[in-house]
């Protein structure tokens, strides 16, 4: 038996050459340049600062408060920020004897989806979904159908056709983010519920409502929530939204609102933005989410630069409740006021 040898087929023998577009995937130049950014965060203080700047209320940051965040030389510090600044992150300005650092123009969204969405992902706890949304709807119809009956009962005002589309868009819109599947008609029951709430609400005898939406809807605006309920001793309906919902609160958020309402932290859960909530709302809080609010006539807009709950050490995490407080009660004086 002789070896059998194998030689490459020419272009139109027994295979065709498999020919990727150049216009594929990212350029030489940007891949670099990416790279290189992407290099320059590879350094856990150097991503703790950046965090910190674009948290901070002021809109920049002085060296000497960044000096704080670690046990390090000064040099080490401007060393640091040198780094962000050459990759175009940062700008710094010189006032005195410091040096104060803001997000560059035109960065601050890309600062945003670094903070806001891809670094919340990367160290949430990875759940191994036990089925997808989509295999379980056909055996969930038979519940959604019974909740939308039950929903259009409660709610005559309104045509059961427009109940029915909310209770399917509510379970649709939950399904997205769910990684276990479970539980989605009982949360279905209740975003439902708060969408009807808000369609229907009457703004001439209903108390203030707020609204609190950030990215993923996981902490600041859970927390800021729970805050307003709190100390407006029920006073103030808040709600909270994210523009791209996560699959659940974060612990250490769930742990704090826990303290602050203990039947509350059960019920917490990512929701996401809807035109009826903002519609509904007398006040719309932004904390971190960028231009994905739209913006509806007759609505007051406020936005909170505070820090992510869920990247923040236990120091940090009491800080931003703290921070998420005052400004909930002044917010809830402007609205005693009103």
């Amino acid at each position: 038996m002789t070896d059998e040898v194998l030689t490459p087929s020419s272009p139109g023998e027994d295979c065709l050459p498999q020919v990727t577009p150049a216009s594929t995937g990212l350029g030489q130049e940007v891949a670099a340049t990416l790279a290189g950014t992407l290099k320059a965060l590879a350094e856990p203080l150097r991503l703790r600062m950046l965090s910190a700047i674009a948290a901070d209320p002021r809109g920049e940051s002085c060296v000497c408060d960044l000096a704080e965040l670690a046990d390090v030389s000064q040099p080490t510090v401007s060393h640091h920020l040198k780094v962000l600044r050459t990759v175009g992150l940062l700008d710094s300005e010189r006032r005195g004897t410091w040096v104060w650092y803001r997000v560059a123009p035109g960065k601050s969204a890309a600062v945003a989806a670094l903070l806001e969405g891809f670094a919340p992902a990367v160290v949430a706890p990875s759940v191994e979904p036990e089925t997808t949304a989509a295999a379980e709807l056909e055996g969930m119809a038979v519940h959604i159908e019974r909740l939308a009956a039950d929903l259009s009962d409660a709610t005559p005002q309104l045509p059961q056709e427009t109940v029915t589309n909310i209770v399917r868009d509510s379970y649709t819109a939950l399904a997205r983010s769910a990684k276990i599947t479970r539980f989605l008609v009982p949360l279905t029951e209740r975003f439902a519920r708060q969408r009807l709430a808000d369609i229907t609400r009457d703004r001439a005898t209903a108390p203030p409502q707020v609204l609190f939406v950030c990215v993923a809807n996981a902490g600041r605006s859970q927390l800021a929530a729970a805050l307003t309920r709190s100390l407006s001793g029920g006073r103030v309906i808040a709600r909270s939204a994210g523009s791209t919902p996560a699959t659940g609160v974060h612990p250490h958020v769930r742990d704090l609102i826990a303290e602050i309402d203990p039947e509350a932290a059960g019920a917490a859960f990512p929701k996401p933005l809807t035109d009826d909530a903002i519609r509904a709302a007398d006040v719309v809080v932004t904390m971190g989410c960028g231009d994905a609010c739209p913006v509806v006539p007759g609505v007051r807009y406020e936005d909170w630069a505070v820090g992510d709950p869920a990247l923040a050490s236990p120091e940090g995490l009491a800080a931003i409740r703290d921070e998420i407080a005052a400004r909930v009660s002044r917010l809830l004086t402007t609205l005693t006021t009103e």
